[in-house]
């Protein structure tokens, strides 16, 4: 099969790989119709290089038609059309039974002391295949796989496996009071669908900062308050000046480790992505790397009292904490991976013909898998109004 692979800093390739098998009777094999590129398959571009070995297999936004089941798989079929969610979850454990799909104990990296496996994401989360390509195996063929009705385009239910669930736990934990106001911090796939998912529930003042004017001109369209971080010397008061002196009640962290406005900790992940891998991942494992500036304007942007929801991937193991700040302000802090599997059946009914969030138009490339690389680096350098690429398999 093709495979979209990872062979270094800032080099994916298409490359001939082996066809997935069945490994375990409950195992599925999909083949792959529609495929994302998320902003954390970014981080593994630049960044996470000191976990990934050259030819993994990156992306983990597929859905596609299954091609074979094990014997033990009774809830989905050949034939049947499926998205497939980023968390490698049992779906039966004492986590994923409280929603908690993202650590999964069944999947958990404990010798690297991390939650559940993902798909395509590094030796952090169990070095799993990933769904850049033609086919993928599939565990938990019985409570993993999300099945979808033949029919309506795969943009209609693609974005289930990530952008959905992600942008929807992010709001929800953001727990933005009747009437209330949210900030959200970057524009990107899901914190454009963060803001598109508020609004629909109803907050009454939405914020979206970004510097990329497509990003901004996108949610502007869609009845968001937009504010560019470039004409803004301390976007924080800004945000302040339009909520009566106080920030808004919640705000949502959608940028994480690459922010902006942080050359040092650009220069120290640049540096640590060339070490050797080993010294590289204990430099990682040991220090803080990231730049920090997007969380500490939430911090700044949030009222007292209020909350702030981060959904930014971060990589750094010290990064410093604004600690005095937070407790002063009295600030609620929740964040994580998605638990994808725990908010589908709450956003199955808006992927519907009159499309709520807009999810038809979502993406703003669809380009086939072999176009891969070059997507990658258009979607680094934020180049041709690039903000949701699908590849097509």
């Amino acid at each position: 099969m093709k495979a979209l692979t990872w062979q270094g800093k800032r080099d994916v390739r298409i490359e001939t790989m082996p066809d997935p098998k069945i490994m375990d009777p409950t195992d599925i094999i999909v083949r792959i119709t529609s495929t994302g590129i998320c902003g954390s398959d970014l981080h593994l571009y630049e960044v996470l290089g000191p976990y990934l070995d050259a030819g993994d297999i990156l992306g983990h936004e597929p859905m596609g038609i299954v091609e074979e089941v094990g014997p033990a798989v009774t809830a989905v079929s050949v034939g049947d059309r499926v998205v497939v969610p980023f968390n490698v979850s049992c779906g039966t454990c004492w986590m994923c039974e409280k929603g908690l799909h993202s650590q999964c104990e069944t999947t958990q990296v404990r010798q690297r002391g991390t939650g559940a496996s993902l798909f395509g994401f590094s030796k952090l989360y169990g070095q799993i295949p990933g769904g850049q390509a033609e086919l993928l195996r599939v565990p938990f063929g019985n409570t993993l796989p999300v099945k979808v009705p033949h029919g309506p385009p795969d943009d209609r239910f693609v974005y289930l496996s990530d952008v959905l669930p992600t942008a929807w736990q992010a709001v929800a934990y953001a727990d933005v009071p009747p009437g209330g106001s949210l900030t959200v911090l970057g524009l990107g796939p899901i914190g454009d669908m963060a803001t598109r998912i508020a609004l629909h529930q109803g907050v009454e003042q939405v914020i979206g900062v970004d510097l990329v004017p497509e990003r901004l001109a996108r949610s502007r369209a869609r009845g968001v308050t937009t504010l560019d971080l470039m004409e803004h010397d301390n976007v924080a008061d800004e945000i302040r000046r339009l909520t009566h002196g106080r920030g808004t009640d919640a705000v949502i962290e959608a940028v994480g480790m690459e922010a902006h406005g942080a050359p040092f900790a650009r220069g120290a992940q640049r540096i640590t992505a060339r070490l050797p891998d080993a010294l590289g991942a204990k430099v990682m494992e040991h220090a803080g790397l990231d730049s920090m500036a997007a969380f500490n304007t939430a911090v700044d942007a949030v009222r007292r009292g209020g909350t702030v929801s981060v959904v930014g991937v971060y990589g750094g193991a010290i990064d410093p904490v604004p600690m005095l700040t937070l407790f002063d302000k009295q600030v609620q802090l929740r964040m994580g991976q998605a638990n994808v599997r725990h908010w589908v059946d709450d956003i199955l009914p808006l992927l519907e013909d009159s499309d709520p969030l807009g999810v038809d138009g979502f993406a703003t490339h669809r380009l086939p898998l072999a176009e891969g690389p070059q997507a990658y680096r258009t979607f680094q350098e934020k180049k041709d109004g690039m903000v949701k690429t699908l590849l097509t398999v």
